[in-house]
């Protein structure tokens, strides 16, 4: 089991350079993107999430973000090259000190990165109402989207890479979040950050 704590410092390798300080990731509606959001804002960080690695290439490409999707769902070697930026980006001496995606933590463990792995835990009804809050559809609705969401997610997963993301094996920290509400996870996760400043 992962441990339930957390450290955050500018990890030196040689020559005085720093790679990313955290990854962050969870199911979809676990809360990464706001945790990630508010530990920018109180540390000065810079991010990077692989949403965005998605939304730059379908723009590189001079595509919608709907045909793209289509294009990785049906070509897995696109998928698979939006993996290769972001493992670029994390090796990266001078990118940002937070990396936000399903497999980040994955990515930072099997590259060897030292760095801090959180895993976002969340439990599914909790991800679902806040699907309900956002987008107005019934919990039952939102339950067996997620679910859906989730087992296409593993698939792909598993057979681009054996990976699972739930696996505990990379992350450093996993954090249960399902009881607490978004400022509370951040004022407990900056508590531990500056006791480790």
């Amino acid at each position: 089991m992962a441990r339930m704590c957390w450290f955050a410092s500018y990890v030196a390798i040689s020559g005085g350079e720093n790679l990313p300080q955290i990854t962050i990731s969870g199911h979809p509606g676990s809360g990464t993107s706001t945790l990630v959001s508010g530990i920018c804002e109180k540390m000065d960080w810079n991010s990077l999430n692989g949403g965005q690695i998605f939304r730059d290439e379908a723009k590189r490409r001079d595509m919608s973000l709907s045909e793209f999707g289509i294009l990785c769902a049906n070509d897995f070697t696109v998928d698979k090259s939006l993996d290769e930026i972001l493992k670029q980006k994390m090796q990266d001496p001078n990118g940002p000190e937070v990396m936000e995606s399903r497999l980040s933590g994955w990515w930072a463990h099997l590259l060897n990165l030292d760095c801090i792995r959180i895993w976002l835990d969340v439990n599914e009804n909790v991800r679902a109402q806040r699907v309900v809050n956002r987008e107005g559809v019934s919990l039952e609705d939102a339950i067996a989207a997620n679910k859906k969401r989730s087992e296409i997610d593993l698939d792909r997963y598993q057979e681009l890479y054996g990976l699972n993301p739930e696996d505990s094996t990379p992350y450093t920290h996993i954090l249960d979040a399902s009881e607490k509400t978004a400022d509370e996870v951040l004022e407990y996760t900056m508590q531990l950050l500056r006791g480790f400043e």
